[in-house]
């Protein structure tokens, strides 16, 4: 279906179906008037973007257009209007590297060595163009086509930064856990090096199908990352070349000055000499192992905690958005704890603005305003759903937000089980529990908490919020062991979803 809006972009451009969508983008293929060539099209809504956001995206455009490569995702046209911003990429239609490679009958060392080549021939062009990726990892590698031979595509440039030749320096917490390269992970200035580390994961993933550090919980992670614990266990690299671990050791070299560049790694024996050194033996475990892997990485559950209120392009999060997915998601169950993008730059202010927005979600829930509540959060949206299109706060864990930033240390554990039943309610269920019981108990009960605080109000100067926070939680949980059958059977959902859900009313009612 093609659009009728007469505009600028449209009017050099067809418009087609929708290829993917992000938290404040939209990706359509499209087709240029006069010459017939397809392209995709990124659509960013910028009413919805802060003055950060505006830089994030110019930087990503000005990027975008300094490199042009045959193993890059190029960057064509860019289109900024009123309300929206378009960028015109290459029409990608080969799917995930990783992915292709499991679709394969056959998979060897030396086809491992060709993907690798070309990555690091892509990497070598950013650096020369002083650009630095940051967020290398198997979701920003494309292939062209579904051709067989198609070449792979580096992609997703929303985290990437200009340096000046070697530079090295602070430039914030930004990459995906996993491939994280012990210097940022430090906090000590960093530069060209870190996107060689990240190819060094990629090349052990690559050769076994599982990466080479891992831990469900991220602090231990970030400390084997840190530490350079990892090895090539038997027997799976056993049936490996001692050429490719070489590289892989000279990839992951802790010490940054040490580490092999892009320039150096195309040069070495086991990607230059491939035919005669790298292994042509079919490597089924590999396959085996990547489906896995693969698996690990597209079905993962998401329990979304917002750490800064927007991003520039693909990531983590691999769907499409000004950065893929607009909103890293910092928080997950999974078992790849290390697939998603994260950044921490102006994380105060942003943690200061998503509470300022808490705030006045929250009033209007004290006040029955429905209305007011929309024009905050979507009321279709559940907190699995983080790039849905919509508004400021979509995918926001606010329960999770307010445990991980509250001054008291509270002691509420939901269990998964119950997180997942929660999950599942969407906003509108705030709508139907205001109908029900009306504006009257709402009003009751606030008046119960003021009356609570006047009277404890030396206790509380005393003890700050922990002691009036926790009579609000008791409160919360008295009110929801008192309703949870009635929102059950409002609801038509099971009793041990409604005592999640009406702790959770009842507890934002509270604050």
């Amino acid at each position: 279906m093609t659009s009728t809006t007469c505009t600028r972009f449209t009017d050099e451009y067809q418009l087609y179906e929708e290829l993917g969508k992000g938290a404040f983008s939209v990706v359509r293929r499209c087709m240029k008037i006069s010459t017939g060539q397809e392209y995709a099209a990124k659509i960013i809504n910028t009413k919805k973007l802060s003055a950060r956001d505006h830089q994030k995206l110019e930087r990503e455009a000005r990027i975008c257009r300094l490199l042009k490569h045959p193993n890059i995702v190029r960057l064509h046209d860019s289109i900024s209007e009123e309300g929206f911003h378009y960028l015109v990429f290459d029409l990608v239609t080969g799917g995930e590297l990783f992915e292709d490679i499991v679709a394969r009958e056959y998979y060897s060392e030396a086809d491992a060595s060709h993907c690798i080549q070309q990555i690091l021939e892509a990497v070598l062009h950013c650096h020369q163009m002083g650009v630095v990726h940051r967020d290398l990892k198997p979701e920003n590698l494309l292939l062209a086509s579904k051709l067989k031979g198609a070449a792979v595509k580096l992609a997703d440039f929303g985290l990437a930064i200009e340096v000046q030749g070697d530079q090295q320096a602070w430039f914030g917490f930004a990459g995906t856990p996993g491939y994280l390269s012990p210097e940022v992970l430090r906090k000590e200035p960093y530069g060209k090096p870190v996107d060689m580390w990240a190819c060094g994961v990629i090349l052990y993933i690559l050769l076994v199908g599982y990466p080479p550090f891992w831990d469900e919980d991220q602090h231990r992670l970030y400390q084997q990352i840190k530490a350079g614990a990892y090895d090539f266990p038997s027997p799976e690299w056993d049936t490996v070349t001692p050429e490719a671990k070489d590289l892989i050791n000279k990839m992951l070299t802790i010490n940054p000055a040490k580490r092999i560049t892009a320039a150096e790694a195309l040069k070495h024996p086991w990607i230059c000499q491939r035919s005669t050194v790298a292994s042509m033996m079919h490597r089924q475990e590999t396959v085996e192992c990547l489906k896995k892997f693969n698996a690990r990485r597209k079905l993962k559950v998401r329990v979304t905690f917002i750490h800064s209120l927007t991003r520039s392009s693909s990531g983590g999060r691999k769907e499409e958005d000004l950065h893929n997915c607009h909103f890293p998601v910092l928080f997950q169950e999974s078992s790849e704890s290390a697939n998603t993008t994260i950044e921490d730059e102006d994380v105060k202010a942003r943690k200061q603005e998503i509470i300022k927005v808490t705030e006045q979600l929250i009033e209007a829930i004290n006040n029955g305003d429905f209305e007011a509540y929309t024009k905050i959060c979507d009321p279709g949206l559940t907190s699995f759903e983080p790039e849905a299109l919509g508004n400021l706060v979509e995918g926001t864990d606010f329960h999770r937000f307010y445990f991980e930033n509250c001054k008291a240390s509270l002691d509420y554990f939901i269990t998964q089980r119950k997180l997942a039943c929660f999950s599942g309610c969407r906003s509108e269920i705030f709508k139907n529990v205001f109908s029900f019981y009306g504006v009257g108990v709402v009003f009751c009960f606030i008046v119960v908490c003021f009356c609570f605080l006047y009277s404890c109000q030396s206790v509380c100067k005393r003890r700050s919020d922990a002691v009036f926070t926790s009579w609000i939680l008791l409160f919360s949980h008295i009110l929801a062991l008192q309703n949870s059958q009635q929102i059950s059977n409002q609801l038509a959902i099971p009793p041990e979803s409604a005592d999640v859900f009406s702790f959770n009313f009842f507890f934002h009612l509270s604050l």
